[in-house]
């Protein structure tokens, strides 16, 4: 056979490869993410034929080493999980640098070693840094063992005559394969190293967890390819510096990705936090521009406090600035006020903050951060200690959204007195639940001067 060098420019973003350099991928559109590679093709001079497949009927499938799957320890994690590792599963964790990845997965890796044999490799850390760290969060199981490596050909081999139940890899971006001719990190390199940890996972039947990095713009780095490839994806997100840790299930083929568990990082570690909706409104005060919103993570509710700030701006061009929640949303709920009720907000500076560290993105919110500007806007607030949920579209209606059960739920367990949302459907009795149809009757019905 023969050997050939070629040189290409890959996308880290999306895959796409060409022969020459340019400033914008084709494919996808990013801006200098096409980065140089060096393969080598290798050109057989005799016809390769492949062998016939043998297929089985799903009557003779035998499946039940699958129906059990393995439990972490960890409540919050097996419930973004759907019920704990599936056997021969990929799971891919990622998060913003020193929000507690590693953490986590020290954290994990001891409560599973408790019943199965579980391998923690480092591409990052020497095997003494790992233990520094497990020692801190009182991990000392014999069945937890450590190693340090950045070669994947290594670890698969390890993972298929280990006789592991989980193995975790940290990270993706380090490992690189001894035949892929490029720097660790590359498109090439994370693809086939990810294809080789995989093969020998699902030879073993091995759960397999592996943590990725992220890029500034908050996306999975590396090719698109990665996340096709895993059977979970996990995103561990919040405020690096303080506040709450939310995981999310962005993909999950063996449950649902309608799951988030909460965590509170302490001097042991992450802790999962089992009642956020009370801590979240542990030093909330009453007044202006205060709106405590019913809002859904995952499958579970939550109510977090909205806060408003509106002033008569000192300069020629209004600031409108939201933390916590998406600010193109927010100038488009201050648009439809201006035009739906008698709030003239187009001189004025507009600062609305979800407290907490918590991010919301689900409609829901709109009718709570519209309220509070609102009030924080004319010095008034609610009348009754109540929450309030609902969509609001651009001729100031209220719209339903879902778990309206589950919100008001809440609300009652922590012992407000109502809660104002869309109109509920007929045959709804709960007198707890005070329906409106628009916003500016909203605004008239529940807003006094304190």
């Amino acid at each position: 056979m023969s050997r050939k060098t070629s040189k290409s420019f890959v996308c880290s973003q999306c895959g796409h490869s060409q022969f020459s350099w340019a400033g914008k991928c084709p494919s996808c559109g990013a801006w200098n993410s096409l980065i140089e590679e060096v393969s080598v093709e290798t050109k057989h001079t005799t016809k390769q034929r492949g062998q016939v497949l043998t297929p089985l009927a799903v009557s003779d499938i035998d499946h039940s080493s699958y129906k059990k799957r393995l439990m972490s320890g960890d409540k919050g994690f097996d419930t973004v999980l759907g019920g704990g590792f599936m056997p021969g599963s990929i799971v891919l964790l990622a998060g913003q640098p020193g929000i507690g990845k590693s953490t986590l997965l020290l954290q994990i890796a001891n409560t599973t070693s408790k019943s199965q044999k579980v391998l923690y490799v480092s591409g990052e850390e020497s095997v003494e840094q790992v233990g520094s760290r497990a020692e801190r969060i009182k991990s000392s199981d014999s069945n937890l063992l450590l190693a340090s490596s950045i070669v994947a050909d290594d670890i698969a081999e390890t993972i298929v005559t280990g006789g592991y139940g989980l193995v975790v890899v940290d990270s993706i971006q380090t490992i690189q394969c001894r035949d892929v001719p490029s720097a660790a990190g590359t498109v090439s390199q994370i693809t086939n190293a990810t294809a080789m940890l995989t093969h020998a996972a699902k030879q073993t039947n091995t759960a397999l967890l592996i943590v990725g990095h992220v890029t500034k713009e908050g996306s999975i780095a590396g090719p698109k390819i990665l996340e096709h490839a895993v059977d979970v994806v996990l995103q561990l997100e919040g405020d690096r510096y303080g506040g709450f840790k939310i995981l999310r299930t962005i993909k999950n083929r063996f449950g649902s990705t309608n799951e988030a568990s909460i965590y509170e990082m302490k001097e042991e570690g992450l802790i999962i936090v089992d009642n956020p909706s009370a801590a979240l409104l542990e030093e909330r005060r009453v007044t202006d521009g205060s709106i405590v919103l019913a809002t859904i993570e995952g499958s579970r509710p939550l109510l977090v406090e909205i806060q408003a700030l509106v002033q008569t701006s000192s300069y020629g061009y209004p600031k409108r600035a939201a933390s916590g929640f998406d600010l193109n949303r927010m100038n488009l709920l201050i648009a439809m006020l201006e035009k739906r009720t008698k709030l003239n907000l187009s001189d004025k500076d507009i600062y609305v903050n979800i407290v907490g560290g918590i991010h919301v993105s689900e409609p829901a919110g709109d009718l709570a951060v519209a309220m509070a500007i609102a009030s924080a806007s004319r010095g008034m607030q609610l009348k009754k200690n109540a929450v309030v949920f609902g969509e609001l579209g651009l001729s100031g209606e209220i719209r339903h959204v879902v778990f309206a059960d589950k919100r008001i739920a809440e609300a009652k367990k922590l012992g407000f007195e109502g809660a104002i949302g869309p109109i509920m459907k007929k045959g709804h009795k709960d007198t707890f639940m005070t329906g409106v149809s628009d916003i500016r009757t909203a605004l008239n019905t529940f807003l006094e001067k304190d």
